[in-house]
């Protein structure tokens, strides 16, 4: 669970251009150079979160198809575990800076995001656009490393991260955007390991985008006052008071797909130590979000901002279960 002390500090006024909602006492605005710091501002470096977010479906996906192959995890699957954490680290990065690109008009009149680096006038539009490019080449770089599947899955990932900041312009439901962005290394995590795809991803797909429906809804109640105010459109205004009863929907969802998504991966193969190993991982992972669901207070940010962060625990858990059972 999230420690009190990752909430956001007030902005000090020894750090110039802290961003409202970074985590307290950030390495970012502590330890990195004056002129770095728009740039890792911009990547989301100092809200490392959504860093966690993107990477753990891809530790599900690779966890999975190990515990699900006879032979194991190989040498292969130790770069391919680092890999993607370096990917996920540069490819948030550079699809954070392109929202922000995307949402400039937009975040100045939000009190969370007026802050930020390009509202602030910390960096120019053009200086960030140079910025996400090279954290998409260094990605690709990385990406290359891996199987001729996983490459392709690599490139088609770029489709929805360019379409998502411009959903909640024409839709009440940006978070199904989000979902299906930051839960494609479900799909990439499998294929790396095994070359090819099948329905035990696709539902660990599913499972997450349903994660991510949850989280993403709490998040955006952070901003419903200004988000009406403005024109822009989420769950969060479209459930309103409502929420809880939605939330508790896609919690139940997600924790059935990925119990099958289970079930379905290593029920050909695996013993029976590895299948009740691993489906402690959904029934671990429900158990997290409902305590988040009782916790929630929907009118109130800063705990909508804690209960958000605290889905970094949320998802380790199944990626811990899948790694033990893909080692039984």
């Amino acid at each position: 669970m999230t420690p009190p002390d990752q909430l956001p500090d007030q902005v000090a006024p020894e750090v110039e251009g802290q961003v409202a909602d970074a985590v307290a006492r950030n390495w970012v605005d502590r330890w990195m150079p004056a002129w770095s710091r728009p740039y890792l501002r911009l990547s989301r470096a100092d809200r490392p979160a959504g860093t966690w977010l993107l990477l753990l479906p891809c530790w599900w996906g690779l966890g999975l198809a190990a515990a699900a192959d006879p032979a194991g995890p190989n040498l292969m699957d130790g770069w391919i575990f680092v890999a993607m954490a370096i990917g996920a680290f540069l490819m948030r990065g550079a699809g954070c800076t392109w929202n922000d690109i995307s949402d400039r008009d937009f975040d100045g009149k939000v009190a969370r995001t007026r802050s930020r680096p390009i509202p602030s006038g910390q960096v120019t539009t053009k200086q960030a656009a140079g910025w996400m490019i090279a954290q998409a080449l260094l990605a690709f770089l990385v990406l290359l490393t891996l199987n001729k599947t996983a490459i392709l899955l690599g490139i088609l990932a770029l489709l929805p991260v360019v379409i998502y900041p411009f959903a909640k312009r024409f839709t009440w439901w940006p978070q199904v955007f989000l979902g299906l962005a930051f839960n494609w290394g479900a799909l990439l995590g499998w294929a790396a390991h095994t070359g090819t795809l099948g329905w035990p991803p696709v539902l660990l797909y599913l499972a997450g985008i349903s994660w991510t429906l949850f989280y993403d809804t709490i998040y955006a109640h952070q901003d419903k006052d200004d988000d009406a105010l403005i024109g822009v459109r989420s769950t969060a205004r479209l459930f309103a008071e409502n929420t809880k009863r939605w939330l508790l929907g896609f919690f139940m969802l997600s924790v059935s797909l990925m119990g099958v998504a289970v079930i379905l991966a290593l029920g050909p193969n695996a013993g029976i130590i590895a299948m009740l190993v691993a489906l402690i991982g959904p029934w671990a992972f429900g158990w997290h979000l409902s305590w988040q669901l009782r916790r929630l207070d929907i009118d109130n940010p800063e705990n909508c901002l804690q209960l958000f962060r605290a889905n970094r625990d949320t998802g380790l858990i199944p990626a811990l279960f899948f790694a033990i059972a893909a080692i039984l």
